[in-house]
């Protein structure tokens, strides 16, 4: 009786796994680029993280030295109040809005390119539109102008000698205790050289 006989080298072969080839020169140098460029923007996205110690924003519209700024609809009043407060201290300590993304608002002013400036805080990011901030600007429908006042988050302005800070809706002069159930003063007061020794009487 005749049977059959396997190779001793065939069923090494069949019954394993065939030798690996080593990883081929192109494919090495396209795995190493694949890995630095993620590398790279995880690194890029690290270093330019966005302050966390205030609420995310962005600059609407500008207008002459009038900013609206839009904050998340979840952004809340003591959120608003950080963001202020961060305003403050940019305008108490350099006067240098440019790094908080807003253009120079005097930049033909031999004292600084930020000599005068309000920004308006919103959650509704309608009022920061262009066209929503020129007709404010140029007062030509007054439903805009109370409406644009009324729905306004937050607000701060300074001046050359004068600064204010208010959670709630702007305040309207002479009719600004219409608003007063829904606003709270910061401050206001002259500007000082630095927020810890501001003269600014706080709210009560």
């Amino acid at each position: 009786m005749v049977m059959n006989q396997q190779h001793p080298s065939s069923a090494g072969t069949s019954a394993g796994r065939p030798p690996k080839r080593p990883l081929d020169t192109v494919v090495k140098l396209a795995l190493g680029v694949l890995f630095s460029s993620f590398a790279l923007i995880w690194g890029g996205m690290f270093l330019s993280r966005p302050d966390r110690s205030i609420p995310p924003y962005s600059i609407g519209s500008q207008e002459g030295s009038i900013v609206a700024v839009h904050v998340p609809s979840w952004t809340s009043d003591t959120e608003i109040q950080t963001l202020i407060e961060r305003f403050r201290k940019v305008g108490t300590e350099t006067r240098n809005f440019g790094p908080m993304k807003i253009r120079p608002t005097t930049a033909d002013d031999p004292k600084g390119r930020y000599q005068r400036i309000a920004i308006y805080i919103f959650t509704d990011e309608g009022w920061t539109e262009p066209d929503m901030l020129h007709k404010y600007v140029t007062g030509e429908d007054p439903a805009v102008r109370d409406g644009f006042e009324g729905s306004a988050r937050g607000y701060y302005k300074l001046d050359e000698q004068e600064e204010e800070g208010r959670i709630g809706p702007a305040p309207k002069g002479k009719d600004s205790a219409a608003t007063a159930a829904y606003s709270r003063q910061l401050f206001k007061g002259p500007v000082a050289t630095s927020p810890a020794a501001s003269p600014i009487t706080p709210a009560p």
